[in-house]
């Protein structure tokens, strides 16, 4: 894998990191498919150039070059796309020194769409001084193909992140792209489980469901979050971690995907929502009071804290 041509020669990149693990005890049920495209991996399986303020009609207050507006008690910020990659690695990298100084790891949870805004994060100084050997990093859904596939969330999350800094490639916890849906949905779960049960993941006191630190979510036009789709029985399942489609409504159809109650379960969730196409969505989702039949995103209604990162094209409802 090629590694970053911008990294720092002291942040050695996880394609580089992995040549050191040569060999792993063989588990005696079975073993996913590593982190590393290609190879088998034998772990427990689950195992400034902004150019100008972007002005933001209600309630908005300049902060640093940012507009952060205040719409209904939530927290947005509206930023050109380049202040939005710089205002998110500072995020993340305050969140990972405050998680690894009180409880000595950190736990992130990764959705395909916010990937490309992480560049800043693998830059210095954040590459140089990020603990990355603490980090744990999930996927909050996954389509059930193989991770050469260009539809694999974790292909593209390797290409764009992972594989740029030097995480553990056994704290890289992906799906066994070799069982239908349901029993990689089933594997998923056992391994969050185990990783709760060995106190790498943090439980909730209010629901005992896991607790991540950090979740990076994005969602479609149609309101999506994961692949809990509006009209879905995913979106209302309460008892599972994870769960699975077969008729997902774009393809790839299979897919595994977090339920609501352990996204909800969450310390801290970043929105990361760009393009015109997704405004009506986050209107619906800032600005409208949820109903009955209420899309995905309205129902993200997380323990912890959420931070809404936008551009203008995503905000253009909020400020019309």
């Amino acid at each position: 894998m090629a590694t970053s041509t911008f990294l720092s020669l002291t942040c050695t990149p996880q394609s580089m990191l992995h040549s050191k693990h040569k060999s792993h005890t063989q588990s005696s049920t079975m073993s996913l498919l590593s982190p590393q495209l290609g190879q088998k991996s034998l772990f427990n399986p689950l195992r400034h150039n902004v150019s100008s303020p972007i002005q933001v009609k209600p309630k908005r207050i300049h902060v640093g070059g940012l507009v952060k507006a205040s719409m209904n008690s939530k927290d947005v910020h509206v930023l050109s796309k380049e202040h939005l990659a710089v205002s998110l690695a500072k995020y993340i990298a305050d969140l990972s020194e405050k998680y690894i100084r009180e409880k000595g790891r950190f736990t992130v949870v990764l959705s395909p769409g916010p990937v490309k805004y992480l560049r800043k994060l693998v830059e210095p100084p954040y590459c140089d001084t990020i603990d990355w050997a603490k980090w744990h990093v999930f996927l909050v859904d996954e389509r059930v193909v193989p991770k050469t596939n260009v539809d694999s969330n974790y292909k593209l999350a390797y290409d764009g992140f992972i594989s740029k800094v030097p995480i553990p490639p056994l704290n890289v916890y992906t799906i066994d792209d070799s069982l239908p849906a349901d029993g990689a949905a089933d594997v998923y779960e056992t391994t969050l489980r185990r990783l709760v049960t060995s106190n790498v993941i943090s439980t909730s006191s209010q629901t005992k469901f896991p607790k991540f630190d950090l979740l990076l979510l994005d969602m479609g036009p149609d309101g999506h979050i994961a692949s809990l789709f509006p009209g879905y029985p995913a979106v209302n399942e309460t008892n599972k971690w994870v769960t699975y489609l077969t008729n997902a409504p774009k393809p790839p159809p299979e897919r595994i995907t977090f339920t609501l109650p352990v996204i909800n379960a969450t310390s801290n969730i970043a929105m990361v929502v760009t393009g015109a196409g997704k405004a009506d969505a986050v209107y619906s989702a800032l600005e409208k009071a949820p109903i009955a039949d209420t899309l995905p995103i309205q129902k993200v209604n997380p323990e912890g804290d959420v931070k809404w990162f936008l551009d203008k094209g995503a905000a253009s409802r909020l400020y019309r």
